[in-house]
């Protein structure tokens, strides 16, 4: 049984250039953004409005690889596709990119991007600590001049702390629907789950987005005091790590539920990595801000023990029976945290890992499945 308010999801993320565009009539720019890492309430807060670009499909990858190396990853290549294709219409729409170092590929990449839109670039460090802390604030600081000289608008202290209590309540509002499958009865699947937390990097309007999400919280709480589930007792409960998906990249996920399991939590930076965390809305907004986001577990963090203490606390709360770590072929960060995940889930929780190490393509769907089925009857 499927919750009648995801339909509302359905086609959300089509309808944001239908929504944007009197926003864009009026004078506002579009900003593209490809990462996590990128204070969306900056965005908004200098009356721009953030869309997610990050490549999810196949298709556009051939053309990538006149310019960039087949060995690179499929989101990296997915992204620069549609960029030099013109086949995306949120890239179309886009009059602005932001981009940030996180991976090697990325950096490179985002230099040739640079020669097909204008693109800042907000240079990560790859730790936290006082000094990274104080780094990254500049870097935020200095991506709201950008912003400011782009849109000819001042970012005020005011703005930006409305823009941190909207974005801050879509946060709490996402975990709270993902938190509806931590018990027995799950009313939402992995892969509906992952279209209400995409849509996020799709709204025009976060405030609807909100109200849309409020309404979808109270149906699922009604679905679970009726002990109505969307899946069978017997499914197999799967924590994923990894790499993002989404819309066109969700073969895993996809057959996971195909195969009888479900993917109860997805700790990554399409779901709860995106999520997960708060701004502070006490004190300087910028240095809350930069704090905030600096604390995403990506792999490109070194050390990365906020991705381990992340999946402690999800296993606790969603009681997988398993673990799938999903690593996008030439992902070299996920790579090699995949042996540290496997020894991690199995020493501290006694759960067994399936690492999967794939592409977009749908050439090795049915070994997956093959991979998955086995994997699924062992638990």
């Amino acid at each position: 049984m499927r919750a009648t308010g995801l339909e509302r999801f359905d086609g959300l993320a089509d309808r944001f250039l239908a929504d944007i565009e009197p926003l864009k009539e009026a004078g506002a720019l579009v900003v593209g953004i490809y990462c996590t890492f990128a204070p969306v309430e900056l965005v908004r807060a200098a009356g721009a409005v953030p869309v997610g670009l990050c490549g999810k499909k196949q298709a556009p990858i051939p053309a990538a690889e006149r310019t960039l190396p087949a060995n690179l990853c499929p989101l990296i290549k997915s992204s620069y596709g549609y960029a030099v294709t013109g086949t995306c219409p949120n890239f179309a729409a886009s009059d602005l990119l932001v981009g940030e170092t996180t991976c090697d590929g990325k950096k490179k990449m985002y230099e040739h991007l640079s020669k097909v839109k204008p693109l800042h670039l907000m240079h990560l460090p790859a730790a936290t600590g006082a000094a990274q802390d104080a780094y990254w604030r500049d870097e935020v600081r200095r991506f709201q001049e950008f912003l400011e000289a782009a849109t000819g608008n001042t970012i005020t202290p005011e703005a930006l702390g409305a823009e941190i209590r909207i974005q801050n309540e879509v946060r709490r509002l996402l975990a709270r629907l993902l938190s509806t499958s931590a018990g027995t009865c799950l009313p939402i699947s992995g892969l509906d789950m992952m279209l209400v937390s995409e849509a996020k990097s799709f709204c025009a309007d976060p405030y609807a987005y909100a109200a849309t999400l409020r309404d979808l919280l109270a149906e699922l709480d009604a679905l679970v005091a009726a002990g109505q589930s969307c899946v069978g007792s017997k499914a197999r409960r799967i924590l994923l790590t990894g790499c993002p998906v989404g819309r066109g990249s969700e073969k895993v996920v996809e057959l996971v539920e195909q195969s009888g399991g479900v993917v109860v939590a997805a700790e990554n930076c399409s779901g709860v990595k995106n999520f997960d965390l708060l701004v502070d809305e006490t004190g300087d907004p910028l240095t809350a801000i930069a704090k905030r986001y600096l604390r995403i577990p990506c792999s490109v963090m070194t050390p990365n023990a906020g991705r381990f203490a992340l999946l402690d606390r999800l296993t606790r709360e969603f009681r997988p029976h398993g673990v799938i770590d999903l690593t996008w072929q030439c992902c070299h960060t996920y790579n090699v945290e995949a042996p540290l995940v496997k020894a991690h889930m199995l020493e501290t929780h006694g759960l067994p890992t399936l690492h999967i190490e794939t592409d977009y393509s749908e050439s090795d769907t049915e070994q997956l499945r093959t991979r998955v089925e086995a994997f699924l009857e062992l638990l």
